[in-house]
């Protein structure tokens, strides 16, 4: 493993006394996407902040490339590409010189042909020339994207990166973020879209209340917590369920010609041969049996709710 961000302790409480970001050990290799999971006002963004160099964290410590985001900024903001959540874009400018500004602003020399590339990459070449006022709101947001990549950074920071954008962006941008870790750009995403994060992280971490509840390579993730389930398609409806299959907590699924069993495909006995048993000795016929996984919604909402119970 190679390190690129090491965060040792990290936290931050306001003046007010509003903890907004537990105590955060974390270790993002290079060249992963790494996606943070959370509700509104979880902590994600300020976590990203204090990572950037914007927010001063209370206590802590958080490196980039071995470079200590306080007391060398200047070196460690030069590693990094950031995409904020808000827009916010020099609106009298053209994507094209905008670009090229913030590629300056960091000591780079002018590079015509990575720009261009990278607006191509973007769907922006075509819009190079025109005033940044005059676009879209995607399009704004592909600008700024443009922006944090023009000094070619080795991390990029991703704040809701498809926050009010069309599914054709939010393709293309899945697309451009897998070339980026292709060329070895690590990637920290943080998102609503849990869709997002199961289409393209490595690895995922769920914050809740500004409290990092775990990180896990996503496949890991899934296994060790997607359940799975279990359709029964009924030959006949039942006009209601069973007593006797109370044991499995049977319910109906779209309605009542359907029969849902939910299971723990990790435990020993997953209970199905028994259920399809039962089933047979009442006389309920079936024409199909379908299992599938949980999705990676399910489990953000079984952790966060995990969390909740936890703590009243």
């Amino acid at each position: 493993m190679d390190p690129v961000i090491t965060l040792n302790g990290l936290s931050k409480t306001y003046d007010s006394g509003l903890v907004a970001l537990q105590p955060i050990d974390l270790t993002i290799n290079r060249g992963e996407i790494f996606a943070l999971l959370g509700p509104n006002g979880a902590g994600k963004t300020t976590l990203i902040n204090m990572v950037c160099g914007i927010v001063t964290p209370t206590s802590g410590q958080a490196l980039i490339n071995g470079h200590d985001v306080v007391r060398d900024y200047r070196a460690a903001r030069a590693s990094v590409g950031l995409v904020p959540q808000e827009l916010a874009t020099e609106t009298f400018e053209t994507p094209l010189v905008s670009t090229r500004y913030s590629r300056g602003l960091f000591g780079y020399p002018s590079d015509e042909a990575h720009l261009e590339r990278l607006l191509r990459d973007l769907s922006l070449w075509e819009k190079a020339d025109e005033k940044i006022q005059t676009l879209s709101g995607g399009m704004k947001r592909r600008v700024m994207i443009a922006k944090a990549l023009a000094h070619e950074p080795g991390v990029l920071f991703l704040d809701e990166p498809t926050a009010g954008v069309d599914v054709e962006l939010r393709t293309e941008m899945w697309a451009l973020v897998r070339r980026l870790r292709d060329q070895g750009v690590t990637i920290i995403l943080t998102t609503h879209y849990i869709d997002e994060a199961e289409e393209m992280a490595d690895r995922i971490g769920v914050i809740d209340k500004g409290r990092l509840i775990l990180v896990e390579e996503k496949a890991r993730l899934m296994k060790q917590l997607g359940k799975r389930q279990l359709l029964v398609q009924l030959i006949e409806p039942l006009t209601e369920l069973p007593v006797e299959l109370a044991e499995w907590k049977v319910e109906f699924g779209d309605d009542n010609s359907q029969l849902r069993y939910v299971f723990d495909a990790h435990r020993e006995h997953s209970g199905i041969p028994e259920l399809l048993r039962r089933l047979d000795e009442l006389h309920i016929n079936y024409r199909d049996l379908n299992s599938s996984q949980n999705s990676l919604e399910e489990i953000f909402v079984e952790l966060v709710g995990r969390r909740q119970g936890g703590s009243q």
